[in-house]
């Protein structure tokens, strides 16, 4: 369903409001390479699926797979299986702020029960994060 005038005027002017307020942020969340990323591990998990389903079930058809009545094949292929739906659901690993090349900010020490309450110390968090 495609947005109205009003609408689109409205998320056009959220977006040029977010550019102006933190321009970093807003340049991260536009670029389109996460879709094609995930896109590209989801087909390669779902490659790596199929090809343990293959190796499982030629692990039971073929009898010359099997040492000592222990299907090896099929097991190594049912590990593959799993591992291509652990790789397809996952995320691409997150890489540190150390290897864009700034520095880390310096940690707080952990305060006691005295440190505010759970909700002040979340809020505080999430407000450290965009301010990097």
């Amino acid at each position: 369903m495609p947005l109205s005038e009003h609408e689109q005027r409205m998320l056009d002017q959220i977006e040029s409001a977010l550019y102006a307020e933190d321009p970093k942020f807003a340049s991260s969340v536009r670029g389109g390479n996460l879709r094609t990323r995930s896109t590209r591990r989801r087909l390669q998990g779902a490659g790596l699926f199929l090809l343990g389903l293959a190796m499982l079930v030629t692990g039971v058809a073929v009898k010359a797979t099997m040492v000592g009545g222990f299907p090896v094949l099929s097991v190594l292929g049912f590990m593959v299986m799993f591992a291509g739906v652990v790789f397809a659901i996952t995320g691409p690993p997150v890489h540190g702020a150390g290897e864009r090349g700034s520095a880390d900010p310096p940690r707080q020490p952990r305060r006691g029960k005295s440190g505010g309450s759970f909700t002040n110390r979340m809020e505080d968090r999430f407000r450290r994060r965009f301010d990097e």
